[in-house]
């Protein structure tokens, strides 16, 4: 299960990272070559890697159990499915192994923000309030948790302490994923002491955009600004 990745490296002394999970049935050189046309260049920082890894190959069942790069399988896209809790265990050691990664490197995880677009969202809302509370940020773009997840179980236990700040984006067309389930999504875990913003995207698909890629390049420097030292971190 260990993801295969591309990267955008630091043009000078690294010491932060986030990591874009694609979509599923997609990859994660498809997301960079995404981000770098409605950018017209990389999402690129002095200080921050980016890394943009690509889902393992795995029998899913929304298209009757043909192969695609998935994070995770699950019944049916809708807010009502129950998870599959034995695929989720899967994805999440691939997860915790590029988290490792980073931190093994140097980086400590308040200075790792996870983010995603559609499933890779969701994997990423996994990733910052059920396996790894301290990371510095997270970011879903039209993105949703499933009812009764267990995202919510752990948020609910009160065991994590403070939370990552969230940032989340929904196209108000979006008809493969609806934007009522991205705000009922935003809602529960805002009840759950999750704090952050929700941005509709007027005229906007099942898609990232522009504006809220320059959005999320702001929020990210924001989040990791540079360090004044920038010595190499210690964990």
């Amino acid at each position: 299960m260990q993801p295969a990745l591309k990267t955008v490296n630091a043009t000078g002394k690294h010491t932060a990272s986030v990591i874009f999970f694609h979509g599923s049935g997609d990859t994660g050189p498809n997301v960079l070559e995404w981000v770098r046309f409605l950018l017209g260049r990389n999402l690129e920082y002095p200080h921050i890697k980016i890394l943009y890894p690509t889902a393992p190959l795995q029998k899913y069942t929304p298209i009757d159990g043909e192969l695609s790069n998935v994070w995770f399988d699950r019944r049916s896209v809708n807010i009502a499915a129950s998870e599959s809790k034995k695929s989720l265990s899967q994805c999440y050691d691939a997860v915790n192994q590029l988290i490792d990664d980073e931190v093994s490197s140097g980086i400590p995880l308040n200075r790792i923000i996870v983010g995603g677009f559609s499933m890779g969202g969701a994997v990423a809302l996994h990733t910052a309030y059920h396996l790894r509370p301290s990371l510095a940020g997270v970011f879903a773009h039209s993105s949703f948790l499933n009812r009764g997840s267990v995202v919510y179980d752990s948020l609910e236990s009160g065991k994590a302490g403070a939370l990552p700040e969230l940032r989340m984006f929904h196209g108000e067309r979006d008809t493969l994923v609806p934007k009522d389930w991205g705000v009922e999504t935003f809602e529960n875990l805002k009840k759950l002491g999750v704090k952050g913003t929700f941005h509709p995207l007027r005229n906007t698909l099942h898609e990232l955009k522009t504006a809220s890629l320059k959005d999320l390049e702001q929020w990210i420097q924001e989040k990791l600004p540079p360090l004044e030292n920038p010595v190499q971190n210690k964990l």
